[in-house]
């Protein structure tokens, strides 16, 4: 069953007031620039925040398949450290996140703001945009058990204790911590919340001060900053060094949380957050495990031993020092964790406004702060999705091989919108747009390629999901394109009407009646049955449209356009950012302020209930007409997406073959 008032708005028709002015950085009202820098560093930064629990030694295990020299130190160094330089610092911090959308970032907003460039939507930025968007779903599965797990895994370096944290301890321990993640997080984490910025500010000190011992201690790594060791590294290693720098992107995963939360932060507090500490203490931590990784060298060779494999990160730390630090980590990753789970309740929430995904229950867990929500179905499906996976490779190690492809395709969707915005909307001549795409794209290449190289051995994972769901979300959007189409054949001009009412007039019943559809110059589906089986029609009846702008929120001055037909109907479009949740009480009391007047408790909403049925013609194969309509089946039921009270609605219904 499906509604005529879908809960994704069609996305094409934005009313005058949708226009997008020039990007700006959201006005922090209330928040000082330290609190905001603070406060991104715990949601902004946690993924990136925990990368050196384990890229440094999936990158060092993959250089070691012939035992660990020295220049494979500096090289695994050299290019972590270049990692971040230039594509967290030069690509995202300089450029990407000076494409805004009103001060909002992330795969969606870019993909409003490269349509609204271009005039339309198109099938390229569309194709791009929920590509990105469904391998971000594949990188939400999968950080929370790969930083977990690699946290709990530190607990094998306590002397004490290694003998007894056998895998299965480990699994048991996650398995706990992402329990009590998932089923906090109907609560809201807005209490919670205002600790993940100090807890995380904690994290990266002591990740500066583990590095700073240790590179005390050996400071000739300090060479590898130079881009000669990375340079040389992969030339002299061939296919192998290919392997290395898919270890090495794990240091950069996360980042397209710089521009995803901007909304909640701003630009310029989470840049500063960057270049000012995070940066600093990533590139220390390297930096001393690198230190760390020289000194065990030295020793071994000292000795006549082989270079041992060690959990560098914990294992540089005294061994009295390792369980709080393991505590520290698990703290560390529980909200890098939280932080990805929000984002993609944020993402399926822009989804849902842009027509890509059907009707969810989305909540606010919050009443003061509009980021914060809850989506109950998606909660369900990624808990269980991030224990299987978790179950399925055990082992941080085994996961490290499924993490890269998602991060690397989402970049590479980014680079691209990226472009087109710097082309058609900033107006940059070709030649100083590509000069940013031919480097950045050729190094996302380069990383895909590195990443593509363990796909069988893991990278299959998200490849896996983000197909699925960019199967689910083409099926939504062209299942919905289909049955517009099919209904606005089907229906009745308004304007035809008019002219039957005037020629024949009906019974006239008392009050006002408001007839969701989705396209305003039709005849709502509800309007024709109450003609046809009721013979009736309200004093006062409003044609009432909801739509999705291209960018984040609307003015409440530019929501409700009110456009009166007759004495007896009025057309009324309500707009909502892409990031907006509808309200349609509230959005109507601001209908009665512009002259609209009607008595809530005395109106009828109307809605037309559809049963869909698969039809062999229909423009898609017969078992993608079963997924949509299994996706319309378990949608959202219209009354509460658009918070209408239950006691005021009217359903119709009709069949309709897609």
């Amino acid at each position: 069953m499906a509604s005529e008032a879908s809960g994704a708005p069609d996305p094409d028709c934005a009313p005058p007031s949708a226009d997008i002015p020039q990007q700006h950085g959201p006005v922090a009202k209330g928040h000082g620039f330290f609190a905001l820098a603070l406060g991104s560093v715990g949601i902004v930064f946690g993924d990136i925040g925990t990368s050196p629990l384990y890229a440094f030694k999936e990158a060092l295990h993959a250089a070691a398949h012939d035992g660990v020299t020295r220049s494979e130190i500096y090289g695994v160094v050299s290019l972590a450290l270049w990692a971040l330089i230039l594509v967290v610092t030069i690509k995202y911090v300089v450029f990407i996140m000076r494409a805004d959308n009103k001060g909002e970032g992330g795969v969606l907003s870019l993909m409003a703001l490269a349509q609204h460039a271009m005039g339309k939507r198109t099938v390229l930025v569309f194709a791009l945009g929920v590509a990105g968007a469904a391998l971000f779903y594949g990188d939400a599965l999968i950080t929370p058990a790969m930083s977990v797990l690699s946290a709990v895994e530190g607990l094998r370096t306590i002397p004490t204790l290694a003998s007894g944290v056998t895998n299965q301890v480990v699994l048991l321990i996650a398995t706990v911590m992402l329990l009590g993640l998932f089923f906090l997080q109907s609560r809201g984490t807005a209490t919670v919340g205002k600790l993940f910025g100090p807890v995380c500010a904690v994290w990266f000190s002591v990740m500066f001060l583990l590095g700073a011992v240790n590179l005390a201690q050996n400071p000739g790594v300090l060479m590898a900053i130079s881009p000669h060791y990375a340079v040389g590294f992969l030339a002299d290693h061939g296919l192998t060094g290919f392997i290395v720098l898919g270890a090495v992107f794990l240091t950069v995963t996360g980042v397209e949380a710089l521009t995803a939360d901007m909304g909640h932060f701003g630009r310029w507090p989470i840049q500063a957050a960057w270049l000012f500490f995070v940066l600093p203490c990533l590139t220390m931590n390297y930096l001393g495990q690198g230190a760390f990784a020289l000194t065990t060298l030295n020793a071994a060779e000292a000795a006549g031993q082989p270079m041992p494999e060690l959990n560098w990160f914990f294992e540089m730390a005294p061994a009295v020092l390792r369980l709080p630090l393991v505590l520290l980590a698990g703290a560390a990753t529980v909200i890098a964790s939280q932080a990805v789970i929000t984002g993609a309740f944020s993402l399926t929430q822009q989804a849902i406004q842009l027509g890509l995904l059907p009707r969810l229950d989305v909540r606010r867990t919050s009443e003061t702060q509009s980021g914060q929500i809850f989506v109950p179905q998606l909660n369900t499906m990624l808990l269980f999705g991030v224990l299987a996976i978790m179950f399925t490779f055990q082992t941080s190690s085994a996961l490290a091989h499924a993490y890269g492809l998602a991060v690397t395709g989402t970049m590479i969707v980014t680079t691209c919108m990226a472009f087109i915005v710097m082309r058609r909307l900033w107006n940059w001549s070709l030649p100083m747009a590509l000069c940013f795409l031919v480097p950045f794209l050729t190094l996302d290449v380069v990383f895909l390629t590195a990443n593509a190289l363990r796909f069988f051995s893991g990278g299959w994972l998200p490849v896996l999901i983000g197909a699925v769901l960019f199967l689910v979300m083409a099926t939504w959007v062209r299942g919905s394109q289909i049955l517009t189409a099919k209904t606005r054949r089907d229906s009745v001009p308004l304007v035809d009407l008019m002219e039957i009412l005037r020629a024949r007039a009906p019974h006239r019943a008392p009050g006002t009646a408001i007839f969701l559809t989705s396209d305003p110059d039709m005849t709502p589906v509800a309007l024709m049955h109450n003609l046809k089986h009721n013979k009736v029609l309200h004093e006062r009846n409003v044609i009432l449209t909801v739509r999705t702008g291209d960018t984040p929120r609307i003015a409440e001055d530019d929501r409700v356009y009110i456009e009166k037909v007759n004495d007896d109907f009025k057309k009324v479009v309500i707009t909502y950012g892409f990031m907006e949740s509808p309200n349609l009480p509230k959005a109507l009391a601001v209908c009665r302020k512009q002259g609209l007047k009607f008595d809530i408790m005395a109106t009828s909403f109307f809605l037309g209930r559809r049963s869909i049925v698969p039809s062999a013609n229909s423009g898609m194969p017969l078992w993608q007409d079963q997924l949509f309509i299994f996706l319309m089946k378990n949608a959202a039921n219209p009354t509460d997406f658009f918070k209408i009270p239950p006691g005021r609605v009217v359903e119709l219904g009709a069949q309709v073959t897609v």
